[in-house]
């Protein structure tokens, strides 16, 4: 029996998100608490699953306000270290009329970056069934070392590695390491969560999510999720029984806003993963339901503002799901 459902581990920032103009013109943004990360754990806990963020903010109201969003739905934050050094990291997101993102960062460096290993919380990350984490921790030190500690960590008490290795081209500074350091993380994972452009970029044009995911599986991944947007998500479950492959489509729902789509979907999954004794012990019929689970949380964010503000309810979920 572990304590915490999901531990989620990386980066947390605050998103300025376009929210339309003042009377002179100029562009007025919103400031919600996000990372990618954050709002994996912020959807498990909305769902009423037990959820852990470790991270590092600054020591100033943006830090503050992280904390605050977070607790206020439960996620515990005793993991989220301080540092006096910079500034809590920020994100400035504009959206297209279709509610598509692109992404401004101050982070030269930001808190997130600055997480080390002697920053973890270590009860905390042994106490976990799953340990979410992302490829953005990958780009600096000291968290890069942070990361790779506590999936060792986990990996020793018996935990579960889910990653999703998300890629922002203005992070990396266009290094020519970056997709040889995102693919590092394979061999500890469990699950792997990635978008179609992802794929793309890890494995190269034209090709299939099949071969895609075979190669992701070739590290010894147990589940590759690969979110295809308005299409749904092609899934691919090979473990020593069980093998299975499958596009799940998703409802049309109105987007208003796509932040946080993916991640509402991995903490969605993982929640619904994390309700069953054997975790990976898969039938096609439970892990399409899962999956089809985790499509409904991520329909369900898409039509509100924000990545953690718009994170349904399990009653909201199940709701929505009593319609298609």
């Amino acid at each position: 029996m572990k304590k915490y459902d999901v531990v989620a581990l990386g980066e947390v920032l605050i998103d300025f998100t376009f929210a339309g103009k003042n009377a002179d013109g100029k562009n007025l943004y919103e400031e919600n608490p996000g990372g990618a990360p954050a709002n994996c754990a912020a959807a498990v806990a909305k769902l009423g699953g037990s959820a852990a963020f470790i991270g590092m903010t600054g020591r100033d109201s943006f830090g503050e306000d992280i904390r605050a969003a977070l607790k206020e739905i439960n996620v515990d934050t005793a993991g989220i270290a301080y540092t006096e050094k910079q500034h809590t990291t920020l994100a400035f997101v504009s959206l297209n009329e279709k509610g598509e993102r692109s992404f401004s960062f101050c982070r030269k460096p930001g808190a997130d970056t600055q997480l080390s290993v002697e920053d973890l919380n270590k009860d905390i990350l042994e106490s976990a069934k799953f340990l979410q984490i992302g490829s953005l921790s990958l780009t600096d030190q000291p968290s890069k070392s942070a990361e790779e500690e506590a999936i060792k960590i986990v990996k020793a008490a018996g935990g579960f590695i889910s990653y999703d290795p998300n890629y922002r081209k203005n992070l990396w500074g266009n290094r020519s390491d970056a997709i040889d350091i995102m693919k590092s993380i394979f061999p500890f994972a469990d699950m792997v969560k990635v978008s179609d452009e992802e794929l793309v970029l890890l494995y190269g044009k034209g090709i299939s999510y099949e071969y895609g995911a075979n190669e992701i599986h070739k590290a010894g991944v147990k589940l590759v999720l690969v979110t295809l947007g308005s299409k749904g998500v092609y899934y691919s479950a090979k473990t020593e029984n069980f093998v299975a492959t499958g596009i799940m489509g998703v409802p049309d729902v109105k987007v208003a806003d796509t932040t946080g789509a993916g991640d509402s979907f991995t903490g969605g999954l993982l929640y619904a993963l994390s309700r069953h004794s054997n975790i990976f012990d898969f039938t096609k019929e439970s892990l399409e339901s899962d999956i089809k689970f985790a499509n409904s949380v991520a329909s369900l964010c898409v039509t509100k503002r924000g990545a953690i503000p718009a994170l349904p309810t399990l009653k909201e979920v199940q709701d929505f799901m009593s319609k298609y």
